[in-house]
């Protein structure tokens, strides 16, 4: 089949994996982590999982766009919802290198997603665990399963490394 320009641009189907693997998909999001320091962006990269298989990755492009709610969690909502050609992103693991914010936990209520696995906290504005409890809040019409601390040292480091390399520069001016 070849491609129109009409053709939506998805993120590329990956092979399925036999064994559920966190790591793997883990791995995957610090890969967009790194595009976004790449990028001059906060390095904070998602990917979305459905029957193991990723099915959406993006990462931190607010400066890029100059858009605020262009977190790597949103962008990847976005494609996956595309992708099932659903809003509904029943059966999907989102995997994300930092505590998502207020804004995308409330994201991923809205978009039904069943399971979350994140890095570190965000003791700034984690709206998961540290300073609210969104995705799992009872009062709400769904809840996310939450995995908090997930491959925490890689996920911390990339961020370290990015506001150390930032305050180096202001240092310089």
């Amino acid at each position: 089949m070849t491609e129109s320009a009409d053709t939506p641009n998805f993120p590329p189907v990956e092979p399925v994996l036999n064994v559920h693997n966190d790591s793997y998909f883990m791995g995957a999001a610090l890969g967009e982590a790194q595009s976004a320091l790449q990028e001059g962006e906060v390095p904070v990269g998602a990917v979305i999982v459905h029957q193991n298989r990723i099915i959406a990755r993006a990462h931190n492009q607010r400066e890029r766009l100059n858009d605020p709610t262009a977190h790597a969690e949103m962008i990847a909502l976005t494609q996956a919802a595309a992708f099932l050609e659903s809003w509904r992103l029943d059966g999907c693991t989102m995997y994300v290198t930092l505590e998502p914010c207020p804004m995308c936990a409330g994201a991923l209520v809205l978009a039904r997603i069943d399971r979350l696995v994140y890095g570190p906290a965000d003791p700034k504005s984690g709206g998961c665990k540290s300073l609210y409890q969104i995705a799992s809040d009872e009062r709400l019409n769904h809840r996310v399963e939450i995995v908090s601390g997930f491959m925490i040292e890689p996920c911390r480091q990339i961020l370290q490394d990015f506001f150390a390399q930032r305050r180096a520069q202001k240092e310089e001016q």
